[in-house]
């Protein structure tokens, strides 16, 4: 009998660690997707490569990704920087749950499973749109009209490139031509885009998905010496205002303005960004980068962060997030939380015409006037321009340093 009880308590014991023990993600590769309706998914590919790290795959992007945690039989997949984050449940070698962004009340349904395609069901492409593309979002509705350049390379069905607009430019973007059909997506833990359309000689119509929450149409024709307005040319000083003045709080609660100390007589940038925004994070990775590497003590650069979340406590922790990740030595100062309006932003700093980005730069000399102010930012994913934006901001900067 008592040998009876003893195997009873031991079936009990290992049955327990059964129940209780926490299920992992399985190694290697894996097909993701994102609901973007009822009939569209949002395909993207992330490698396992221990459990509690993965990389997420956007053409040449490789996005690591460190802070993957369990709980019984769920994974919790926290993005870089961005609030953004996955929590699924895992199942055998499938995992199923959502994409949540807390911040904005939004959700995604996700699914993933082994494979090391993104788009599937291929057939014969029958174009290339490599090169040059004149485009417009939304051309029927002269509210939310707006122009940009497609940059694209294709290799057999593959194709990469990105939209270059006004305001900066779309990622990395990675995706297939199959037949006639295009199709395009990238995932970074911020934005979730999905463009679709039909290639038909030199031109293409499409759609493009944010998430699920927004859609609007696009036509692109094939034009290789099309080229965007000038970035410097589209945020100015109104009439009157040769200077940027501002004074907003730091993570201590200490009000910054350019009146300050360290700030006299010295070239400072005013980088107008949010931790939310894709584009601002690779803009402070070049600017913390160039910053370090300057060594100079006659070059200062301060941030100005306007952000969506509902608590100035959130926002600031969304800021210390992105220094970490960032290895970013200067000061971000809190502008604005609550809302990443650029009609707000604009009440902030009366002094321009218009906020018409995230990120915007304005370039200040050593007596305190505006030299210049760059809307936008061409990333790495736009090639030939992330570079020749370099060699201008670098010409630019040692030019106001010499003087």
């Amino acid at each position: 009998m008592k040998h009876f009880v003893f195997i009873l308590f031991a079936i009990f014991l290992v049955s327990c660690k059964k129940e209780t023990k926490e299920s992992t993600i399985d190694l290697g590769t894996y097909r993701a997707t994102l609901k973007v309706n009822d009939t569209l998914d949002l395909p993207f590919n992330f490698e396992g490569v221990s459990k509690t790290e993965l990389h997420i795959f956007n053409a040449e992007e490789d996005i690591k990704v460190t802070d993957v945690t369990y709980k019984n039989d769920s994974v919790y997949i926290k993005m870089p920087v961005f609030e953004g984050f996955i929590a699924a449940k895992i199942e055998e070698d499938h995992l199923k749950g959502s994409f949540i962004k807390a911040g904005l009340n939004r959700t995604m349904v996700f699914n993933a499973e082994k494979s090391s395609s993104r788009f599937l069901n291929l057939e014969e492409p029958k174009a290339n749109i490599s090169g040059n593309w004149e485009t417009v979002f939304s051309p029927d509705s002269e509210e939310d009209r707006y122009i940009a350049k497609g940059i694209f390379k294709q290799y057999g069905n593959k194709v990469t490139g990105t939209f270059r607009t006004t305001t900066g430019d779309y990622r990395y973007l990675e995706g297939v031509l199959s037949g006639e059909r295009l199709q395009l997506s990238t995932f970074d833990g911020a934005h979730a885009f999905l463009f679709t359309g039909t290639v038909v000689n030199d031109s293409i119509s499409g759609m493009f998905y944010s998430g699920n929450h927004w859609e609007e149409p696009f036509t692109a024709v094939r034009n290789e010496a099309y080229e965007l307005p000038n970035a410097n040319n589209l945020t100015y000083l109104k009439d009157g205002f040769d200077k940027v003045t501002f004074s907003f709080p730091d993570s201590n609660g200490k009000l910054i303005s350019l009146k300050d100390e360290q700030f006299k007589n010295k070239v400072t940038l005013v980088q107008i960004m949010g931790t939310w925004c894709p584009n601002c994070l690779d803009e402070s990775k070049y600017f913390s980068e160039f910053y370090k590497a300057s060594k100079t003590k006659d070059l200062e650069i301060i941030a100005l962060a306007f952000e969506y979340v509902k608590t100035e406590e959130a926002a600031f922790k969304n800021i210390k997030r992105l220094k970490e990740n960032t290895g970013i030595e200067y000061p971000i100062l809190l502008a604005q939380y609550g809302s990443s309006s650029k009609v707000k932003a604009n009440e902030k700093l009366p002094m321009l015409n218009h906020v018409l980005s995230y990120p915007t730069t304005i370039f200040i000399d050593k007596r305190g006037t505006v030299r210049k102010i760059h809307t936008g930012f061409n990333g790495p994913a736009t090639g030939d321009k992330f570079t020749e934006f370099k060699i201008e901001f670098e010409g630019f900067i040692k030019e106001l340093l010499n003087e």
